[in-house]
């Protein structure tokens, strides 16, 4: 479209060059002394105001229509920065591929957006390997974990396949502040309402690392007054606040001179998978769950078995991971809520997902002395579609055999508050330790726990140990060959 930029120039130059001739013509026109010239110049402004500069003028508007369209809203030439900052974005690195919404339409799925992975501690490089594996772009490990950019799709495919992720959060403003007042405006001057209708439920969570602020109860506070008084600003309403099940929720992370809000695409929490139909007694996460699994380093075609199985989350788990079953496959997500969201694509990538399973072969094995938790465990694996893979039976840890020669054992035995007392343990944990060497002898044992007090009790020596918090409980995984 070269030549509709170029006439566009010829037309505009014509124009301005006419209005800079045109008082010229005015002061020979008033200093004419015969009236033979002054008709003479009266003919000549006439031509040049309506034979070369009005059209000039329409032809000039209509050509500037024509390339605003050609390298204007749709091109693919990125926005700039004023246009960024007004928008409320914060670490977005390329330009989009079409602009059709008459509202900041350039948020679109080809446009890198800059995304926090948040998982347990202990599972980060864990994390930055599933989420490279689907593309992520500049993929950095922070405690807690993984910082990364992309387009939409990842961030869809993310939520939708990573075992290991808590939450997706997009980074929508990064500020520095010093106060209350500093807070308030940084998180007011986001465009909120380009990112979710005013019909949203919202709630708001505020975490902090050395932040000067006084009362993050108090931050959290001034943060939604912020949120909502942008959407009045806009449209004379504030969203409402749901603190139990909202639409939209946002987060903020306070540093110590420095504030980032996110909206989270996640909804849920992503270990919440949507299968778990009973609850068993003190159960792992599932996403914890999935990381132990991984650090195990066990493969489908390995016998793997929990002779603790509680609930069956480890088999679960286990189970989708042979099968090659997206996580997130049976849940919603809170990015179907927010305004950018692409359904047609969302739509493609769930289609895609479904069409994924693997038909290998896998043998896993479950027990459990109480028959409440087998049954618990039998609810959930028929709830997550995985019954016919678990061969599940009662039976004690100390006293069953190895249902193979070798293969690789999981177990998160009891502790804390699922056990009677400390002394119980401390006779059990020497009984689990022999029977490990007695009748696992070739199978690798992986064994989660918060009492730091195992491998001394045990009586083994652990090849390996691994820090791991379930929720706010800490833990290690310990390995046993």
């Amino acid at each position: 479209m070269l030549w509709v930029k170029s006439l566009h120039i010829i037309f505009m130059v014509t124009w301005f060059a006419g209005l800079l001739y045109l008082p010229r013509l005015f002061v020979y026109h008033a200093m004419a002394d015969d009236r033979a010239s002054i008709e003479r110049f009266k003919l000549r402004e006439r031509k040049l105001y309506w034979g070369i500069m009005t059209p000039g003028a329409v032809l000039t508007i209509v050509f500037s229509a024509i390339t605003s369209g050609v390298g204007g809203c749709c091109a693919s030439s990125p926005p700039s920065a004023t246009a960024a900052r007004t928008c409320g974005i914060a670490g977005s690195t390329s330009s989009p591929r079409s602009c059709c919404s008459p509202r900041c339409s350039w948020l679109s799925s080809s446009r890198s957006e800059a995304f926090f992975a948040s998982c347990p501690r202990g599972l980060e490089s864990l994390l930055k390997e599933e989420l490279e594996r689907l593309h992520a772009q500049g993929a950095q490990v922070v405690p807690g974990g993984v910082a990364f950019s992309g387009g939409w799709e990842l961030c869809y495919a993310a939520n939708l396949w990573s075992r290991i992720a808590s939450r997706v959060l997009w980074r929508v403003g990064q500020f520095e502040y010093g106060n209350e007042r500093d807070l308030y405006a940084a998180v007011r001057a986001v465009d909120w309402p380009n990112y979710f209708r005013v019909e949203r439920t919202l709630r708001v969570n505020v975490t902090a690392q050395k932040s000067p602020l006084k009362s993050l109860e108090f931050a959290t506070l001034r943060i939604k007054d912020a949120v909502c008084d942008r959407f009045r600003d806009v449209s004379g309403r504030r969203p409402d606040v749901d603190r139990s099940n909202p639409d939209v929720r946002v987060h903020a992370f306070l540093e110590v001179a420095r504030g980032t809000v996110y909206l989270d695409t996640s909804g849920e929490p992503l270990f919440k998978r949507g299968w778990r139909a009973a609850q068993a007694e003190a159960p792992l996460r599932e996403n914890l769950a999935a990381g132990i699994i991984m650090l195990s380093g066990w493969r489908p075609h390995e016998p793997l078995l929990d002779p603790m199985c509680g609930g069956a989350t480890l088999l679960v788990e286990a189970a989708a991971v042979a099968r090659g079953r997206a996580p997130g496959a049976r849940r919603s997500f809170g990015f179907e809520k927010l305004a950018v969201f692409d359904s047609a694509l969302w739509e493609k990538l769930k289609r895609e997902a479904q069409g994924s399973s693997s038909e290998e072969n896998v043998r896993l094995y479950g027990s459990d002395t109480d028959p409440r938790a087998l049954a618990a465990a039998r609810r959930n694996l028929a709830a997550a579609g995985v019954e016919r893979w678990v061969q599940l039976e009662q039976a004690d840890v100390l006293e069953r055999s190895a249902p193979a020669d070798a293969g690789v054992m999981v177990m998160n035995p009891p502790y804390g508050e699922r056990t009677g007392s400390e002394q119980e343990l401390a006779r059990f944990y020497p009984k689990l330790g022999d029977a490990l060497k007695k009748k696992f002898a070739g199978w690798r044992c992986y064994v989660v726990t918060a009492d730091l007090r195992l491998p001394k009790l045990i009586r083994l020596e652990p090849s390996a140990r691994t820090p791991l918090w379930n929720g706010a409980l800490e833990c290690r995984l310990y390995e046993f060959e």
